[in-house]
């Protein structure tokens, strides 16, 4: 993830015009040799029974089905150039890894996914209506940069991607949404306004509320598990300098990486408050199902390394750090199941080439 000086953007996922961009090597996802090697260091306490779900590739933002028996997540590999959306079973009947199945159109790049609460839909971000390439790669002459791509328009349907339906249509960044736990508001980020702010709107599209206005990134939303409350990433430019380059960036549809801290509000956006006050690159936060923890991942202790990022817990007051990942590879994107029992994130852990990412569950030891 993001922060002031990475030389190296294609070493672990990142956020880039959506939720996560994982870049670099190439390979098919799909069923792989179960690793003798362990999967977890000694020093991990919070994780027990760690599993391998995919072999190759990088893969990235692996959500829960509501039921957990499934998780939809992100892959780019041989035969596919950019991000699409694919499903997967978290268990299987002889205990060997599922075969990834493709829910996306297969044209674009996609970022995203999400289960509807009942299963009978999936949510996701996509470019395909604007084109079945590829969007272009962002321009490194402005230095390290993320693109903002204006052409991702947020998308529903069947599990099997059937029956896709489109549910934003304001020629402008639209991605990063989720949905609380009673289906019936998603959040999402957007520029339609002219900044990158925080939205909610029904989920069939309908009563768009903006909830963030300070200027600045804002995203990376999910509901808490009673709906009550968000929590997201955002960083916020303060001196002239920097809100000139922000501004400048985004009026070519890119936004420079610097910190980025843990923020909640109410679900109406009130009662704003920053969690986390350390300067690092914080992102990807995920509530537990108590509602008053919040997992994230950062590299509040390994700056220097462009794959420093680790797991770590806080209470939403910022108080009780506790960290959870201590892996020398990325860990990030985590996610817990809706009883609390397991943890799925995705990790360059065990990877077979460089910067290989791939998805991970354990189950979950307070």
């Amino acid at each position: 993830m993001p922060r002031s000086h990475f030389a190296r953007p294609l070493i672990f996922a990142l956020l880039i015009g959506g939720c996560a961009w994982v870049a670099g090597h190439t390979q098919t996802a799909g069923v792989g040799d179960k690793t003798s090697a362990p999967l977890a260091l000694p020093s991990e306490k919070h994780l027990r029974n760690v599993r391998q779900l995919t072999f190759g590739g990088t893969n990235a933002e692996a959500y829960f089905s509501a039921d957990d028996k499934y998780l939809i997540f992100m892959h780019q590999g041989e035969g596919v150039p950019c991000d699409q959306m694919y499903t997967m079973p978290v268990d299987t009947p002889d205990g060997k890894p599922a075969t990834p199945k493709l829910v996306s159109t297969g044209k674009g790049r996609t970022t995203c996914g999400y289960f509807f609460p009942a299963g009978d839909r999936i949510l996701f971000s996509s470019t395909h209506q604007a084109s079945p390439d590829c969007p272009p790669r962002p321009d490194y002459s402005h230095g390290y940069v993320w693109p903002i791509y204006n052409s991702y328009e947020i998308y529903t349907s069947k599990p099997d991607g059937s029956d896709l339906r489109q549910l934003t249509n304001a020629h402008s960044y639209n991605a990063e949404s989720t949905i609380s736990r009673d289906g019936k508001k998603i959040v999402f980020t957007s520029t339609r306004n002219g900044d990158l702010d925080i939205y909610t709107m029904n989920a069939d599209g309908s009563d768009v509320r903006q909830l963030t206005h300070e200027l600045g990134y804002d995203g990376g939303a999910f509901f808490s598990y009673d709906g009550k409350k968000i929590v997201y990433r955002s960083e916020q430019p303060k001196t002239p300098e920097q809100i000139a380059d922000y501004k400048d960036l985004l009026s070519r549809g890119l936004i420079r990486p610097g910190n980025l801290e843990i923020w909640v509000m109410d679900a109406d956006g009130k009662n704003k408050h920053q969690v986390t006050h350390n300067g690092a690159a914080n992102f990807a936060p995920y509530w537990l199902p108590d509602g008053k923890r919040i997992i994230f991942a950062s590299n509040m202790e390994n700056q220097k390394d462009p794959s420093g990022f680790d797991l770590y817990l806080i209470n939403e007051d910022g108080t009780g750090l506790d960290r959870v990942t201590y892996h020398p590879d990325f860990d990030a994107f985590p996610m817990f199941s809706s009883n609390g029992k397991r943890l799925v994130w995705a990790s360059n852990r065990n990877g077979k080439a460089p910067h290989e990412t791939n998805i991970f569950i354990a189950d979950w030891m307070e």
